[in-house]
């Protein structure tokens, strides 16, 4: 059977009890990701990076799609906030060689006390998608590490 899109647990997660995600009802557009571990995500202070909550996944995609990572309608109730805004994943980020392809959500803080995010606990949501290229598109690298690595 050909792999067309999914999940897998990513490396050094095997023994980890991760869940691997579903869609919680028929029309659902996002799959629910759970944090791999208890994650303390500090109140935000200028010029401090985003805490990455591991998620031990990788997820597998078709040549022409990625997965985006979006935050919980409940993310920022509580004041979690997505750095990036909204997280692109490319297809070849799968099995790279430096972290297998495993995704986190890079998370700020903006409450006035420090969040607490507990192993098994919704953090996210990720959704599939097809894109498009321009006409003449002539695109040819490859990916040759992990996060943040396209523009290296």
């Amino acid at each position: 059977m050909k792999k067309v899109r999914g999940f897998e647990i990513a490396n050094g997660f095997e023994d980890k009890d991760i869940h691997i995600p579903v869609r919680k009802t028929a029309h659902s557009a996002g799959y629910d990701i759970e944090a791999a571990e208890d994650t303390t995500i500090p109140v935000f202070k200028p010029g401090m990076k985003p805490t990455l909550v591991p998620t031990g996944l990788k997820a597998y995609c078709m040549d022409d799609e990625c997965f985006f990572l979006l935050n919980r309608s409940s993310g920022p109730k509580k004041g979690l906030v997505l750095a990036n805004g909204i997280g692109l994943v490319d297809s070849d980020y799968y099995n790279n060689p430096d972290n297998d392809g495993h995704f986190m959500f890079a998370y700020y803080n903006s409450s006035d006390h420090d969040i607490e995010i507990k192993k098994g606990e919704a953090i996210g949501q990720l959704v599939f998608t097809k894109y498009l290229v321009v006409d003449n598109d002539s695109a040819v690298g490859e990916r040759k590490g992990g996060f943040g690595s396209t523009d290296k």
